[in-house]
């Protein structure tokens, strides 16, 4: 009875050491490739905007943009970083007050280098620059216009931040615009349900959201 007993002992204690071998061979196996999702990071030298001497020629100033003024060829004038006022000018040496709102940074240049050119100097450089990030939101959204880019986002993001559609917009076929006018267009339905649809936008964009037809469900 003795054997017998050791013997039962035995065969129990190996069938528990083989449960505990299967169980942990079983929670070290590889997630099957349905069930593994994997996010990609941007590489780190990838190409990505920076706040920094940001400039845009299709964007133009408006009250409370920060504008960089560089001069080069004249070594009296100072680089001149300026907020423009609530009555839309900045104020410069030599030149006093200046209309910076609703002109693009070319405009902005030609005009200032007109002023000191050639009533106070022959010969003058000159450099506009903001550190604003500005994209665009056009078309059929409840707000219109451009929009401050402040980090990351997205086409759907972006026409969010624009109040989003309006009832006669074509969801289907949004046209995102680069800067250096390459195109594509966004089904915003489509991306609604897979994020990896969702275009990211970048400073200087343009987004444009069509009118919708007749026949189109949206």
């Amino acid at each position: 009875m003795k054997k017998a007993f050791l013997k039962n002992t035995v065969q129990v204690t190996l069938g528990i050491g083989l449960l505990v071998v299967a169980a942990a061979l079983t929670g070290c196996q590889t997630p099957t490739a349905s069930n593994d999702i994997k996010f990609t990071a941007p590489p780190e030298d990838a190409d990505m905007p920076t706040a920094t001497g940001y400039s845009d020629e299709t964007m133009r100033f408006a009250k409370g943009d920060n504008v960089i003024i560089i001069f080069s060829g004249q070594e009296d004038l100072k680089p001149h970083e300026e907020t423009i006022k609530e009555d839309g000018t900045i104020t410069l040496e030599h030149i006093n007050s200046i209309k910076a709102e609703g002109k693009t940074a070319g405009e902005l240049q030609r005009e200032i280098h007109d002023a000191y050119v050639p009533t106070f100097y022959k010969r003058l450089n000159v450099t506009i620059k903001t550190d604003r990030l500005i994209y665009y939101v056009q078309g059929y959204v409840r707000q219109s216009g451009r929009q401050e880019y402040i980090g990351s986002t997205t086409v759907l993001k972006a026409i969010a931040s624009a109040g989003d559609f309006n009832e006669f917009a074509n969801r289907k076929k949004v046209r995102v615009t680069r800067k250096d006018g390459t195109w594509q267009i966004v089904d915003c339905l489509k991306a609604a349900k897979n994020p990896a649809l969702d275009l990211p936008v970048f400073p200087g964009d343009k987004i444009d959201v069509p009118m919708r037809g007749p026949f189109d469900s949206w």
